[in-house]
């Protein structure tokens, strides 16, 4: 009887822990990324899709001069140089470590601002990005400061700058994050998009040197250094690599109309082997294997708009602007894209205009904003001017200085009356004491 009671409730314990321990799906299993910290990103969106460590600093190597990109093509948009203005090379290109990535510009050489563009994003020149450098700031020391004060206005939390070309010093450090912070800003100029897709450039004869024909160290995007790695729709961008860094890349690749940007630091290589290429194709084939586009908003959905100030209605619907889709996991459930709505008012005073902007739709999946839509009012709402009227009295009387005033006014109204009052008393009394004084003056007796 024991053992059947015992068996019993073995059995019903096995059950119920197997219950318990129903492992939970996910959506989408995370790929083993070969990375000491890794990030992928959905551009459009600026929405997370993985992230290993995205946070801790690293070496970034020559990812560096993607910022150094930056401000030489910001420094062109303000008018302060031009890609066609022509630069002799300082002295400085004499110190440069033989061993380390160049074009083999020469002292006195004289090259544009956009041949050295090229020399530094296609060849990862050193001594390119130290002369673009002091041809922006006027020294290295200055355009450093330049560098590291751009990280900052960009929300950069984790970096920080030594040199303009990432030659290894233990001060010089960033973080998958703030590397694509810095390098989506870079991707908004179409000229740097232009020249570090680029898988070759021919830089004409120079005072100095023939024509040279350059070979992008990205392999993603040509086959020339290191063959098996080019991936089918990447563009961009910088690769970088030192013995403390590892190797160092980041990407962007676009397919069926989505832009994804990966970061991938402190990968291991060796020869033909680069792990940081193999890694990044990873992430690209594992977001555009289990992600795809979806729905999230409609024209025909409507929300509700309180409205003022108007006889017609109390309220105004409202509509997204445009329909959205958003980079999603294909198994990803409704339940988990929420929506909300944010009004730029709690209640819009009338008069209102068919297709007037009044709020923002966010759309949020796994708490990550994915998409986000102006919503417009979807017809025309008119005032009543009484109601205006009123509410423009109303507003009038509110405001702090003149409740201030009225009771200013109201104090000198009560100081006048208060001062007419005591007059009075005081002008009465003063006449009977008059009177008084006068009969007195006659009461005594009259000697002759």
């Amino acid at each position: 009887m024991k053992i059947r009671r015992f068996l019993s409730v073995f059995l019903l314990t096995l059950l119920l822990t197997g219950l318990f321990c129903v492992p939970q799906a996910s959506a989408v299993d995370l790929p083993q990324v070969n990375a000491k910290a890794a990030l992928l990103m959905d551009y459009e969106s600026g929405r997370m899709l993985y992230g290993l460590n995205e946070r801790d600093t690293e070496y970034p190597a020559s990812i560096t001069k993607v910022m150094t990109a930056l401000l030489t093509l910001e420094a062109v948009d303000q008018g302060v140089l031009t890609l066609d203005q022509q630069v002799a090379a300082p002295s400085l290109v004499n110190d440069m470590d033989p061993t380390g990535s160049s074009a083999d510009i020469k002292e006195g050489e004289v090259l544009t601002v956009e041949q050295l563009l090229y020399c530094m994003m296609l060849v990862s020149a050193n001594e390119a990005a130290c002369i673009l450098a002091e041809t922006v700031a006027g020294s290295q020391d200055a355009f450093v400061a330049l560098m590291n004060q751009r990280a900052q206005e960009l929300g950069c939390t984790g970096t920080h700058f030594v040199n303009p070309n990432g030659l290894h010093d233990p001060n010089h450090y960033s973080t998958a994050w703030d590397i694509y912070l810095f390098t989506r800003e870079a991707m908004k100029n179409e000229t740097f998009m232009k020249i570090c897709s680029t898988a070759s450039y021919v830089v004409p004869a120079t005072n100095m040197s023939e024509e040279r024909e350059l070979y992008t160290t990205n392999s993603l995007i040509s086959n020339w250094r290191i063959m098996g790695y080019q991936y089918d729709g990447a563009d961009g961008i910088k690769t970088g690599s030192t013995e403390e860094s590892g190797y160092c890349l980041v990407s962007s690749a676009k397919r069926s109309g989505r832009r994804l940007v990966a970061v991938v630091l402190g990968c291991k290589g060796n020869g033909a082997t680069v792990e940081s290429f193999s890694e990044s194709a990873k992430l690209y084939n594992w977001a555009y294997n289990n992600f795809s586009m979806r729905q999230v908003a409609a024209t025909d959905e409507l929300y509700r708009q309180p409205v003022a100030l108007s006889k017609q209605t109390d309220t105004v619907m409202l509509y997204p602007a445009q329909s959205v889709e958003a980079f999603l996991p294909k198994d990803a459930k409704d339940e988990d894209i929420r929506k909300s709505v944010t009004l730029k008012e709690d209640v819009v005073n009338a008069p209102v205009t068919a297709g007037q902007e009044l709020g923002t739709l966010t759309i949020t999946y796994n708490d990550q904003v994915c998409a986000e839509v102006p919503l417009l009012a979807q017809a025309d709402v008119s005032a009543s001017r009484f109601l205006v009227a009123k509410a423009a009295v109303e507003a009038f009387f509110a405001k702090t200085w003149v409740k201030l005033a009225l009771v200013a006014v109201v104090v000198l109204v009560i100081v006048f009356i208060l001062w007419l009052k005591l007059g009075r008393r005081s002008r009465r009394y003063g006449s009977r004491g008059g009177k008084r004084r006068q009969r007195r003056a006659y009461r005594g007796r009259r000697r002759w």
